[in-house]
């Protein structure tokens, strides 16, 4: 299955980025690194996220949880949308 990422969620893993680089560039990249591996997976996987059960359509709306990030995501019939990330200790960014 395909994979993109919204121009949202682009912006998302930059900031978290310059986030953490400000203090450990090391730590930026391989967290940067491990929240695109994570969401690799989903094209074979593509349900392993958790159903936002408040979104319109549940079962398409879904939040993989790569450590302490959530990447929320869109499941259509022929690619995976990833919408949003963040840390867990912001507020949800969700759709």
């Amino acid at each position: 299955m395909k994979l993109r990422y919204s121009r949202e969620s682009i912006e998302d893993l930059v900031r978290l980025r310059e986030f953490i680089a400000d203090k450990n560039p090391v730590a930026a990249q391989r967290t940067a690194a491990a929240l695109v591996a994570g969401i690799e997976k989903l094209k074979v996987f593509p349900k392993i996220g958790v159903q936002v059960l408040r979104a319109p359509q549940p079962d398409s709306i879904r939040d993989l949880f790569i450590g302490s990030y959530t990447a929320r995501y869109l499941i259509t019939a022929d690619e995976i949308v990833i919408l949003r990330l963040w840390h867990n200790k912001e507020s949800e960014r969700g759709v």
